[in-house]
């Protein structure tokens, strides 16, 4: 009877094979639980413990022995959620994104109340800086741009879209992604043999870690195709439009490979009508900065045409109280020229009325009552000055209310009014007569008081 032979080394491959696979098959299940407990927080508005609870499915494990692995070089250290399936893996990875936005939703005050300042910020900046998307690459698909699944590359774009202030960086990863998935690199490591140096001395095979790398970055599924078309659309319809290559996405729609002819016109019309839009949208700004532009010139034109009218009004009016002091001054000089010159002629009618006076002692003080009689009488030049200051009060308001007419018409039309009111009463008889007796009453009794003043006077 003959005995088969077995070999040792294909058995202990078939062994640890059928434990990896049930291994993984655990940890699969395992992070699938995670997922449905991380959206269930999620959709409560938990979002602080929905982060601590997808963390560990996306971030790498930090055992020992597989940082030691790391440092001989056997493989890169990836996270659990690698070693899921496609959709499972899809599904962290996209709500891993979704939480990411929200989180950067909640806004500083909220942000900082929920996960403090420090740990809001870095999370904030994953998305701004884009540095999201290398941690993605590093701890779920091994460090290979071609091999991260379309949808994820998808939400990860669209993250970067929504809250990165420029987006060279984007532009740089899709393009990257784009020309990766469109020239896959084949992976023997990940094949069902292992090279002949995989094993030591001892006959003991040391298993590397399997690339993430699929076929589904292609278009051999319906569903893929979408994903693919979603992610140019992403490319040559957001992104390059924001980074201004206008000129460079109609060149890669045209000379795109996946895009027939219809797709092609569609893009093309899209990207015309986009950029349509926001020469529309610039054109409409700069209108309205040119209306703001002509809306303060007015207010400054406004402002400078009152400030010179307020000068205006008040170099008159210093005209109008400088022409109050010359006629001031001239009249206080005329006043004293006539006094010096009635001052002069005093001694000269002295003069001629002492001869005559033969008993000086007695006439001395009549002589002196005339004297005193021609100094109380008000003298020419001092009429003069009130006739010229009352004319001169007069000019200036006039001249104020002819201002005032001019700038307020409705002054001028109320007083016309009042004016026609008081003729319109006066011209009524017994308005008249009543207006005549009141003041025949008031003058006889002014009549009365003066007499009764002289009397008093007399006695």
């Amino acid at each position: 009877m003959t005995i088969p032979y077995e070999d040792p080394v294909s058995n202990s491959r078939m062994l640890a094979s059928s434990t990896g696979s049930l291994s993984s098959r655990h940890q699969s299940s395992q992070i699938a639980k995670t997922y449905r407990q991380a959206a269930q927080l999620f959709l409560t508005r938990r979002l602080p413990e929905a982060l601590s609870t997808i963390e560990p499915v996306i971030t790498p494990s930090s055992l020992p022995e597989q940082r030691n692995g790391l440092e001989n070089g056997d493989y890169p250290t990836l996270a659990p959620v690698a070693t899921a399936s496609r959709n499972t893996r899809i599904k962290v990875w996209s709500f891993y994104l979704t939480l990411l936005n929200s989180i950067i939703e909640l806004g500083l005050e909220d942000g900082k109340h929920s996960f403090g300042s420090t740990k809001w910020r870095a999370l904030v900046a994953k998305a701004r800086e884009g540095t999201v998307w290398e941690d993605v690459v590093r701890d779920g698909y091994s460090g290979r741009e071609g091999d991260v699944d379309a949808e994820v590359v998808s939400n990860l774009a669209t993250l970067l879209l929504t809250h990165s202030p420029t987006q060279s960086l984007n532009q740089s990863r899709l393009e990257t992604y784009l020309s990766a998935s469109a020239n896959p690199t084949l992976d023997i490591s990940s094949s069902h043999f292992s090279p002949s140096h995989e094993y030591s001395t001892s006959q003991t095979p040391t298993p590397r870690r399997p690339s993430p790398a699929r076929s589904n970055t292609g278009t051999s599924t319906p569903r893929d195709l979408h994903v693919r078309l979603k992610v140019l659309e992403l490319y040559t319809l957001h992104v390059l439009p924001r980074n201004g290559e206008w000129d460079y996405a109609r060149d890669f729609i045209s000379m795109s490979a996946l895009l027939d002819e219809e797709r092609k016109d569609a893009f093309l019309q899209a990207l015309q009508q986009l950029k349509e839009e926001m020469d529309q949208d610039a054109q409409r700004e700069a209108e309205l900065q040119r209306e703001r532009d002509q809306e303060m010139e007015a207010r400054r034109q406004e402002e400078e045409r009152r400030k010179r009218q307020a000068e205006e009004d008040a170099r008159r009016v210093q005209e109008i109280r400088n022409g109050h002091a010359r006629s001031g001054s001239g009249s206080g000089t005329t006043s004293r020229g006539s006094g010096s010159r009635g001052g002069g002629g005093e001694p000269h009618t002295n003069g001629k009325a002492r001869p005559g006076n033969q008993n000086g002692a007695s006439r001395g003080p009549q002589s002196k009552q005339p004297a005193k009689k021609s100094n109380s009488q008000p003298s020419p030049s001092s009429i003069v000055k009130r006739a010229s200051s009352l004319f001169l009060a007069l000019q200036t308001s006039l001249a104020e209310t002819a201002r005032n007419m001019t700038g307020h018409p409705m002054l001028m039309l109320r007083f016309l009014l009042f004016l026609i009111a008081f003729l319109g009463i006066v011209g009524r008889r017994e308005v008249r007569e009543r207006l005549k007796r009141a003041l025949a009453q008031s003058w006889e009794k002014v009549r009365r008081t003066v007499g009764m003043g002289v009397k008093v006077s007399y006695i």
